[in-house]
């Protein structure tokens, strides 16, 4: 690593820091990074949990397939994240978390971050992760398109490598980046949110019907938050569902009621 400062620095929360050698490794991301322009630190949650198996995961709140992904040992990482970033003087430090129902990322959003010192990028694990983590410290929530991967590694190293490219020095020839393109659930809803033990977290309780043991309205309050969620943030989804019939009644009546 060369001396000095890196202009731009990338703190990823992820369980598994080794997938990120593609980036660190090899091409011009590698000789800039090597050049001071871009540093990339890691941080694993299971540094920062209490028990001997190292938990951070656990299973759902109002049941359902998979695991979800504990708040405290991604909160205590995000912190120690930021902490370490305000000793580098960056005191405006995004922290992003890759999720297929984050707004799309694109080249004017990768244009827009190019021009700042970084972020906290979180890549979840299993099937979501809980609820009040996100709430209590995500700042901005992105996906990369619409379908699913196994973690947020692979998204992760798709949005750092369009913003790397983009800082000055990092291409042979910088008018490559300014002549790129872009440059200026089974019916297709975004998913709901997802939460998991301790039942209260910072004073904060998982919703009710999610203890009721009843699965009906269970899958009503999931259904709703999808539908509020899409509608808010993908509305060209909801429009998509609408044309091909799989919005019923129900739907259409609390979508109104919005």
């Amino acid at each position: 690593m060369a001396v000095g400062l890196a202009s731009m620095r990338f703190d990823v929360v992820t369980l598994f820091p080794e997938m990120f050698t593609p980036l660190t490794d090899n091409g011009v991301n590698a000789r800039a990074r090597h050049q001071g322009i871009w540093d990339l630190h890691f941080w694993n949650p299971r540094t920062y949990t209490h028990d001997v198996h190292r938990t951070v995961d656990d299973r759902p709140y109002g049941g359902g397939p998979g695991m979800v992904m504990l708040a405290e040992p991604l909160e205590a990482a995000v912190d120690e994240a930021l902490a370490a970033r305000q000793q580098q003087g960056m005191t405006d430090s995004p922290v992003i978390l890759m999720s297929p129902t984050g707004e799309r990322f694109d080249q004017a959003l990768a244009q827009q971050w190019a021009s700042t010192d970084g972020a906290v990028i979180v890549c979840g694990r299993y099937e979501g992760i809980d609820q009040r983590f996100i709430d209590a410290r995500v700042t901005h929530e992105i996906s990369i398109g619409d379908f699913v991967l196994s973690g947020g590694e692979i998204a992760a190293l798709a949005v750092m490598d369009a913003v790397i490219r983009l800082l000055p020095g990092v291409l042979n020839d910088q008018q490559s980046a300014v002549c790129d393109s872009f440059h200026v659930g089974l019916d297709g809803l975004l998913d709901s949110p997802h939460y998991t033990r301790p039942e209260i977290y910072k004073g904060q309780s998982i919703p009710a019907v999610l203890k009721s043991g009843n699965h009906q309205l269970i899958a009503q309050w999931r259904r709703e938050q999808s539908l509020r969620i899409t509608a808010q943030r993908r509305p060209d989804l909801i429009e998509q569902a609408r044309a091909k019939g799989l919005l019923d009644k129900k739907d259409e009546q609390y979508l109104l009621s919005l």
